[in-house]
């Protein structure tokens, strides 16, 4: 945990900015992930299975951009 506060603390306001826009995106994924798998009354009429299809694949995605953004941390 010390080495990532110290590593933090070594990126410019650029890379600051764009550490929290990676999470924020991550968030907004996971986020409409979940909303699109287990809200049955979503206001888009879409079926079952391409709903949960979608919500999943907006899940692996948010996963994949977090997964990339702890990869480019750790080359630094």
């Amino acid at each position: 945990m010390k080495q990532i506060v110290t590593n933090y603390k070594k990126k410019s306001l650029k890379e600051r900015f764009l550490l929290f826009i990676g999470v924020l995106f991550l968030m907004i994924y996971l986020t409409l992930g979940v909303i699109l798998v287990f809200w049955t009354k979503f206001p888009v009429r879409m079926e079952p299975k391409y709903r949960i299809a979608l919500g999943t694949l907006l899940i692996v995605y948010g996963f994949f951009r977090f997964w990339r953004l702890l990869k480019t941390d750790s080359d630094d």
